[in-house]
């Protein structure tokens, strides 16, 4: 008997919001229920960060006006990313960024300035701050998937050009757009996996017993 162990409704509740999370890209008019966006920033606020460093910080975008110009650096990032892949262009070009524009919240997350100093965990793996904020995104995606709401995460752009926009000090780094509302539907797959991009690789090819298996684990084709 595990007295810590949840209840069996309230673990396959947990099972079904990983399951059932999707990266949002089309989103429907509409706000959020009141306190939601708060609850969503608490929650990544709770999640683990790497020598306790804290160091994920939220910029809310609701100006009509500063959308749009944050909308216009997504842009031209994804204009230029379609261009670097030759192959698959047109596909590519078919993801839209609308919900910068459309969703009833747009968050940008940044790393806080002055990082450095802070090498509890990090002093060989600075990129832990990065891991880090990841572990709240993550946190707040659960969230709103079990709240019925979207969210997605935009990582196409010019992070000096955000901070810019944004009025950052120097040192902070944006590392992701979150585009935040109410959605028609939740898909049974991830989009890209619908639209051919790639597929769920099958644990066998993931997981290794105490080594790495010689030919074992490459990364899938590229595009």
């Amino acid at each position: 008997m595990n007295e810590h162990r949840y209840a069996d409704a309230d673990i396959a509740a947990v099972e079904r919001a990983i399951a059932e999370r999707r990266d949002i890209r089309h989103f429907v008019p509409g706000e959020l229920p009141a306190g939601l966006l708060e609850r969503l920033v608490e929650a990544a606020h709770l999640a683990p960060s790497v020598g306790y460093m804290q160091p994920t910080r939220f910029v809310r975008v609701a100006d009509p006006e500063r959308r749009a110009a944050l909308w216009r650096v997504v842009e031209a990032e994804r204009q230029a990313t379609g261009a670097a892949l030759t192959s698959r262009n047109a596909e590519f070009m078919t993801l839209k960024i609308e919900g910068i524009r459309e969703a009833a919240e747009v968050l940008v997350v940044a790393l806080m300035p002055g990082r450095e100093p802070h090498i509890f965990g990090r002093r060989t793996l600075p990129e832990m701050d990065v891991a880090s904020a990841a572990c709240g995104i993550q946190n707040m995606w659960l969230l709103a998937r079990a709240e019925g709401i979207g969210l997605g995460w935009v990582s196409f752009f010019d992070p000096d050009a955000v901070a810019e926009l944004l009025e950052m000090p120097a040192g902070a780094r944006p590392i992701a757009i979150l585009c935040i509302g109410p959605v028609a539907e939740f898909t049974p797959q991830p989009l890209l996996e619908t639209l051919g991009w790639g597929r769920r690789l099958p644990l066998e090819d993931v997981l290794f017993e105490e080594r790495w298996p010689a030919g074992a684990g490459a990364t899938p084709k590229a595009y």
